[in-house]
């Protein structure tokens, strides 16, 4: 059959002619004819065959060619996605370092923030107790300069006015002030100075002789006032008086207060006395009622001192109240001089404060008056 032949044809790609050995001459005809009718079947099967493996082989190279491409591409698209990987990881490293220096930074500025609030708040607190204080020290200033100028006009050492020296009046007129609550070194000004120490007998009926040594050292003192203790005229008053009348037997609590004196800083102040606006209210209270901080000795103590702001508190019996005293009207008097307010003559001036250099005398004798 056809169908067979085709197969036949198939397995047999190559056909070849086939020559009779002794064909006779009616079959050489036959057979030239049925040569040329099979020779062009089979050419045209053959052409229909090659075409075929021709289509088959190009299709299998197309394949080739198409998978080999696709691998290519494949290839090419898993190395950028490998690249594009990496890149977004160094990205999210980016942003999360980003991101916690941003919290970083927030954070800081938060506490700076908070800490320039506190630093604030305490300069302004600062500033307001300052002000205060200012405020308290114009007035006292004012205050003893306006005693000063009642003093200086109607007292001197020649005709002191016995409305301001109670000493010198009589003893049924005499009225003594009894402490001076809560007062700096200043504050004890010149107006009670007199009615806090002793006075033998009114100055105006002594006799009195001018120490040409002590008032030239007064003089050169007076053309350039200091209180600077190197100069011969307070070098002199600090080894004779105020030495000797600072000299306690608590040696460390006697240093303490002669530099509170110098520096203008201690404060005396009546056990009884309650206002204490300034002082902590659990401020140490050395020695008692009943025993003197710098003596050492049991003595009725009805004042105490404070050196600066400390807030600490030592009882002090009369004696050295007196002895303190003293030596703070010396200050006052010559810081006053230094400062211009005394309008006196020199002799005048010499003279007071040889008053004073007595009172420290005296103080240190252990004389004070009854009232302390």
């Amino acid at each position: 059959s056809q169908a067979n032949f085709e197969e036949d044809s198939q397995k047999q790609p190559a056909v070849g002619h086939w020559k009779t050995l002794m064909p006779s001459k009616g079959s050489r005809e036959e057979s030239e004819t049925g040569c040329q009718d099979a020779g062009g079947v089979d050419e045209t099967q053959s052409t229909e065959q090659l075409n075929v493996s021709r289509l088959r082989s190009s299709s299998v190279e197309i394949r080739e060619k198409g998978s080999e491409f696709l691998k290519e591409e494949l290839h090419k698209a898993q190395k950028e996605l490998k690249l594009k990987d990496k890149e977004c990881e160094r990205l999210s490293k980016v942003r999360e370092q980003l991101e916690q220096e941003l919290e970083e930074l927030t954070a800081s500025l938060f506490e700076e923030a908070h800490k320039m609030v506190r630093e604030a708040n305490t300069k302004q607190a600062a500033s307001e107790k300052q002000l205060r204080e200012a405020r308290g020290k114009i007035d006292m200033l004012q205050a003893e300069v306006t005693a000063l100028k009642t003093l200086v006009i109607t007292s001197t050492p020649s005709s002191p006015n016995r409305e301001l020296h109670p000493q010198l009046q009589s003893p049924s007129k005499a009225v003594f002030r009894k402490g001076h609550g809560r007062n700096k070194s200043t504050s004890s000004a010149m107006v009670s100075a007199a009615s806090q120490n002793v006075t033998p007998e009114p100055v105006s009926h002594e006799c009195k002789e001018v120490d040409s040594i002590l008032f030239a050292e007064f003089q050169a003192w007076k053309e350039s006032p200091t209180l600077d203790k190197s100069c011969s005229f307070l070098d002199r008053i600090y080894r004779e008086d105020v030495g000797p009348c600072l000299d306690f037997t608590k040696q460390e609590l006697s240093e303490l207060v002669r530099v509170a004196v110098e520096q203008n800083t201690l404060t005396i102040e009546p056990v009884a006395s309650q206002t204490l606006p300034v002082v902590k209210v659990s401020a140490e209270e050395c020695g008692g009622p009943k025993k003197c901080a710098l003596s050492g000795l049991p003595r009725t103590c009805k004042h105490r001192i404070m050196l600066g702001d400390s807030g600490n508190y030592y009882y002090i019996s009369p004696s050295c109240r007196a002895r303190i005293t003293a030596v703070c009207n010396f200050f006052t008097y010559i810081r006053y001089i230094q400062q211009g307010l005394v309008r006196q003559d020199v002799e005048l001036m010499y003279w007071e404060v040889m008053r004073l250099r007595r009172e420290m005398s005296l103080a240190k004798l252990g004389f004070y008056p009854s009232e302390m």
